[in-house]
Order: C-alpha cells, then structure tokens, then sequence
C-alpha cells in the first residue's frame, strides 16, 4: 500500500508547496482589493459626474458663505463640478497632491500641514499610551498573580471599563484646564483597560507544569514573573496593546474635534466649517492610513514574542 503524497513529500518540499499556496492566496487578495477599489471609483465618478448650471454645483448655504468670503461663486460656472456638491475622484487626487507636495507648513494657527497634524496627534497618542502601559502591565501582573487582587480590584474594573472615554472629557477640562494634556489624559484612560484585562488573562492563564517546574527549582518569584510568566504571557499582552492603540487613535480624533487646537481631528473639523469636503476626504483617509500602519506594527511585534510548541 502506497502512502500519500503529503506523507511521502520531503519536509522542505512541503514547506516550499505550503509558501507557494500562500503566495497564490496574497496574490488573489491584492487583485480583488484592487478589483473592489476600482469598482468604488467608478461608482464614485459616476455619481458625481460635472453639471452644467451653478444651481447644481452650490446649495443655498455655500452660495451664501462663499459671499460672505469675497468669493464669486459664478466665476467657476464653465469649470467642471461635481452635480451633488460631493469632489470628484480626480478632485479629490488634486487635494492629496497639494496636501502631501507641503505636508509640513505653518502660517498660523489654524493654518498648518497635514504632517504637523499628524504629528500633534501621534505625539499625544504616544504619550497617553505609554503612560498607560506604565500602569496596567505591572498592575494587570498583580491582578493575574494574585488571586486576592483580582477579587478587590476586579469591581472597579467592571465599572470602570465600559465609560465611554470621551465621557472623561468634561472632568479632565475642569480639573486638567489645558485642553492638549486633557487629550492625553483621555488616551491613557481609555488605553488602560484593554491592557489590563489582556495582561492580567495572559499571567493567569499560564501553563501550571512550567510554574511547577520553576517552584521546584525554587525560583525566586522575581525571576519566575520575568523569565517564566512575561514570555508565556507576551502574546496575550500584545493583544491589548494592540486593541488599545486601536481604540486610542479613534479617541484622540474625537477628542481633538471638541477641544479643537491642533490635530488631526481639529483639522477635519476645520475644513468641514470652511466647506472643503475634499480635505475633510483626504484627513479621512490619512487617519486610515496611519491607524493601519499603527496596527501592522503591533500585529509584527506580536508574531516576533509568538512561538509553537
């Protein structure tokens, strides 16, 4: 009886056919994405296809503050415009340009670059976070070593996790009085609890034969939380900081669109009051961007502290 091929194929080989069906699969999903990208903008173009009149291209309201900003809002009537008010895709490829030809200038205060933005928000974000990292991994270790801990700080938890983090804002203005340390303020409290609750799972879902072992080699429980628990729970950890700087980057917009200032929340909220709706377009989609660049960071660092048993 012959046995089959997957059992007679050389380890090295099945590796190779297993990277090769992989490979097949990313190229298959690049190609899609592609495909479901260029059905959005056609759909797009064709819903905003150029009308002839200025009644089509303006609402009442924009008429009316375009006037009260000097501008002639009949001077554009040969120029092509969306029929809906919504930019065109080719529109909107003119806005990322302009934006990203000088992403770091300055000319005031409610003036500056898409990059400067970006950086204001980052900076806030970092620091909230690592604040954040400070307290609920060492405290998330008590909470899943000790059985005591868990029973006393596991109420204020519960209570505690599922406030909206915007609802700290009005406290943090009040007491804070500084509206860019009162967006930090908010990135560590909504960036606590998914740390906590991952860490604390992590720690105390261990394996008892490696705590046994090292019990019996009478590890001291310093070493025993650094060398034995730390490298077990590390995935585990990852995953909540990984969910937490998800859920930090979606505060601090919110967050910078009511206090306002800079950011990148303040400038979407900017452009929307002066009606650029292909700026607000491109700080979406550069929100994007960054949030899914911050995420493929954390999910690298969360394959490299993985293994297989």
């Amino acid at each position: 009886m012959s046995l089959p091929e997957s059992v007679r194929r050389p380890p090295a080989q099945a590796r190779a056919s297993r990277l090769s069906a992989s490979s097949r699969l990313a190229i298959q999903g690049a190609l899609l994405s592609l495909l479901i990208l260029l059905s959005v903008l056609g759909v797009w173009h064709v819903a905003t296809m150029p009308a002839a009149t200025v009644a089509q291209q303006y609402t009442a309201e924009q008429i009316e503050y375009m006037k009260l900003l000097g501008k002639d809002p009949g001077a554009a009537a040969g120029a092509e415009q969306p029929s809906s008010g919504f930019p065109t895709p080719a529109a909107l490829g003119r806005t990322i340009a302009a934006n990203l030809s000088q992403p770091f200038y300055d000319n005031g205060p409610n003036d500056k670059g898409i990059g400067i933005q970006l950086g204001w928000s980052l900076a806030r974000v970092g620091l909230g976070f690592a604040l954040a990292a400070l307290v609920a991994v060492p405290l998330g270790f008590l909470v899943g070593m000790s059985p005591l801990a868990f029973r006393a700080l596991n109420p204020f938890i519960q209570v505690l996790k599922p406030i909206s983090p915007l609802a700290w804002m009005p406290i943090a203005l009040y007491t804070i009085k500084d509206s860019s340390i009162s967006g930090i303020f908010v990135i560590f409290i909504c960036s606590v609890w998914p740390m906590l609750t991952n860490t604390a799972f992590g720690v105390a879902t261990v394996r008892r034969e490696w705590l046994a072992v090292a019990r019996t080699l009478e590890v001291s429980a310093w070493r025993r939380a650094r060398e034995v628990i730390l490298p077990a729970a590390a995935p585990t950890i990852l995953t909540g900081m990984r969910i937490s700087m998800g859920i930090a980057w979606l505060v601090i917009v919110a967050a910078e669109m009511l206090v306002g200032g800079t950011g990148i929340g303040y400038f979407v909220w900017n452009e929307w009051n002066n009606l650029s709706l292909a700026n607000v377009i491109f700080a979406i989609l550069m929100i994007g961007v960054v949030g899914m660049a911050l995420d493929m960071m954390f999910a690298r660092l969360q394959k490299l502290v993985s293994y297989v048993e």
